[in-house]
């Protein structure tokens, strides 16, 4: 008995001692739990309260506050009220009545609360109750109260901005990095007349320019963050407006583009404010057509730039008689009918001037098109020469013009208007209603050069041009491996026109452009043809003048001609002149560029004639340097030979091919192999061959392969 009693009391001191070390765990756990809430609570700066409602205790620590414990009156509601601002308290009481009342899931409100140092700041409060008694009432509640002073810091300066946005005069626009619009204020509305909801998520654009300008605009905000510029737009009622537009970046934190703004500054009303002053300061005050001023500041920029022009000065043969008998203010009337029939023809608007008195001025620049130019004067005179009804009186009148064309003609302003005159006064001695240009020589190579002209066009039309072919041989096995394409001028009257006859007037006259087509076209026809027979693997090389090379379309122009010939672009080479590159080398490079990147092969032509090119001949994406005939025929020299060699050596440190064109003894052969010279083109080998008889020679270099020279 005795020792069951001490088993009993054993185990109940083991199980007393079981559940003390039990409690300590659990306290040790909880302290360390409170510990975890009260750090987190302190490391983000909230401030936790407790509420008791049924006693009035309200707990409080807080990381910018020492905890506290007080005692509030039961009566007071919120039980902070007396820290609260006054024109919060209502706004607080109401959102802590409706979540006590169960109407909302937790209470939450932002108000100004008086710290220790008698200062409000701006805070959040959010709490729950956690505790109800039996009755359903809350007896318990707590939260954290949330300091948001910077917050509501940043909040009031972006409502300021806000307000700016809204009220500014000039109209703004915030686009992504894709130039959709994402936001407009009221002035963008108020300057385009196009509602905030129709624009957002649109893409922003400028109707009257093309896509390529925003395109511009993109690239500069890149490259330096802004852009400025004037532009000129439509509304949506129909009416043009004009304004000061800047595009500006922002970006991120990492300096990344997140957004473009550009702002419009409307000008429209200065900008008809300058061009009525414009008008009044550069119209003739009698025909409102441009005066002597504006004339004399065209034809110098003209001059000052180099800019190829023609012209056409006249008058009115036996207008001081029409004055002395009709009088001068029925002579006005005349001139103004005779300015504003002129105005009125779309040939002479914007190219037509009054110099004074009778004497006016046509300006027809970048052309000395002899062709057109005449054509111009014929028309001058019809028009002038159409009887004028003025004051009851029907007057026909006739007109003496006199032309000029730059540089010939004049190397400045003053020159070209006075040899113009000289040249008008002649042709009224002459007789009436006649053009002459300043002088004989000048004439007899106008008519000549007008015969030429002539002879193209018809030449183009009938089919005339026709393509030869000179081969291009490889020095070391004697193979062909392509062949440059040759334009001949060939009527079935006059026979071959010489090309320095013909190319000189089509470049002139712009022609070059049909002709070099025409070429170009044929050219990929024989060689399509050549391929498909087996007797050629190489490349044709077709020159491409000045005036081919600038054009916007000449990528697209040749994807459509090796797409109608069916010829692989690879079979292609362009070759350019050295100074045509170099009239415009960023230019040159970029098109240069769009014609690799079709597997086209290009070729510098006329190397070291007369350009500094070195400096950018690393940057063109070339495959073969030509080296011009000028210095194969001088190799007989030292110097020659040497002027060869640096070529040959430039090429190759470019990883170029190099093509000697013009060779035509065997001497010249010699030492182009001794230069490492690839390839070679002239008439020691062949001359230019017309299609058929290329065919003939490709048969015969596929029936017997020998080399050129032995090595």
């Amino acid at each position: 008995m005795l020792y069951s009693l001490l088993a009993l009391a054993i185990a109940a001191l083991l199980l007393a001692q079981f559940s003390l070390v039990r409690m300590r765990r659990y306290h040790k756990a909880l302290a360390k739990s409170e510990e975890r809430l009260r750090l987190s609570i302190w490391g983000s700066g909230d401030e936790l309260w407790d509420w008791d409602l049924e006693s009035g205790e309200v707990y409080r620590s807080s990381s910018w506050l020492e905890a506290v414990t007080t005692e509030v009156a039961l009566k007071d509601f919120p039980p902070n009220k007396n820290l609260i601002h006054p024109q919060d308290v209502e706004r607080v009481a109401n959102a802590l009545s409706q979540h006590l009342a169960g109407n909302s899931p937790f209470f939450e409100a932002s108000y100004r609360l008086l710290t220790a140092k008698d200062n409000y700041l701006w805070v959040l409060d959010r709490g729950k109750v956690v505790a109800y008694n039996d009755e359903g009432k809350a007896r318990r509640m707590t939260g954290t109260l949330k300091n948001i002073s910077q917050l509501k810091q940043a909040e009031a300066r972006m409502q300021l901005f806000s307000r700016c946005l809204e009220n500014i005069s000039d109209a703004v626009v915030i686009c992504d990095t894709k130039f959709n619009i994402i936001e407009v204020n009221p002035a963008y509305s108020s300057l385009t007349g196009k509602k905030r909801d129709q624009v957002l998520q649109s893409r922003f654009t400028l109707t009257l320019y093309p896509t390529r300008f925003m395109q511009d605009i993109e690239k500069t905000l890149v490259k330096h963050s802004r852009w400025s510029g004037e532009v000129r737009e439509l509304k949506t009622n129909g009416d043009y407006y004009q304004a000061e537009l800047t595009f500006d970046v922002i970006k991120d934190e990492q300096g990344s583009i997140t957004q473009y703004v550009a702002v419009f500054s409307d000008i429209s009303d200065r900008k008809r404010r300058e061009a009525e002053l414009s008008r009044l300061a550069n119209s003739d005050t009698l025909t409102g057509l441009p005066n002597r001023a504006v004339f004399m500041t065209k034809l110098a920029s003209l001059v000052t730039n180099t800019t190829e022009h023609a012209l056409l000065v006249f008058d009115l043969d036996n207008f001081k008689k029409i004055n002395d008998s009709l009088g001068h203010e029925l002579g006005d009337t005349l001139l103004c009918k005779l300015a504003e029939r002129l105005h009125n023809n779309k040939v002479f608007r914007q190219k037509l001037y009054r110099l004074g008195g009778d004497e006016f001025a046509i300006l027809l620049d970048n052309t000395n098109d002899i062709h057109a130019i005449t054509s111009v004067a014929k028309l001058l005179l019809q028009q002038i020469n159409k009887a004028f009804a003025v004051d009851q009186h029907e007057l026909v009148v006739t007109s003496s013009i006199g032309i000029v064309l730059f540089p010939e003609d004049g190397k400045d302003p003053q020159a070209l208007l006075r040899n113009a005159d000289t040249a008008m006064y002649h042709a009224k001695n002459a007789g009436a209603n006649r053009y002459l240009f300043f002088n004989d020589t000048m004439n007899k190579q106008a008519v000549k050069r007008l015969q030429i002209e002539n002879l193209i066009r018809h030449g183009l039309k009938e089919d005339y041009f026709t393509v030869y072919y000179q081969p291009k041989m490889d020095l070391l096995t004697g193979k062909i491996v392509g062949m440059e394409a040759l334009v001949r001028f060939i009527t079935p009257k006059g026979g071959l026109i010489s090309p320095g006859s013909f190319i000189p007037v089509a470049e002139e006259t712009g022609q070059i452009v049909d002709i070099g087509t025409v070429v170009l076209r044929k050219a990929c026809l024989d060689v399509k043809r050549w391929l498909d027979q087996g007797l050629f693997h190489g490349r044709v090389a077709v020159n491409l003048s000045a005036k081919q090379f600038m054009l916007p379309f000449l990528c697209d122009q040749i994807d459509d001609i090796l797409q109608q010939t069916n010829l692989a672009s690879y079979h292609l080479e362009l070759e350019i002149t050295e100074g045509t590159v170099m009239e415009s080398p960023k230019l040159a490079i970029d098109t240069m560029k769009k014609l690799r990147a079709r597997g086209i092969h290009l070729a510098m032509d006329d190397f070291g004639t007369g350009y500094s090119s070195l400096a950018y001949l690393k940057q063109f994406p070339l495959n073969t340097l030509k080296i011009d005939k000028a210095f194969i025929d001088d190799m007989s020299s030292a110097r020659g030979r040497n002027m060869v060699d640096t070529i040959v050596t430039i090429a190759h440190n470019l990883s170029l091919s190099v093509v000697a064109e013009g060779v035509e003894t065997h001497e010249q052969l010699e030492q182009l192999r001794k230069l490492r010279c690839e390839i070679i083109q002239g008439y020691y080998y062949s001359k230019p061959l017309s299609a058929d008889d290329f065919a003939a020679f490709l048969m015969a270099q596929k029936k017997q392969r020998q080399p050129l020279i032995s090595v």
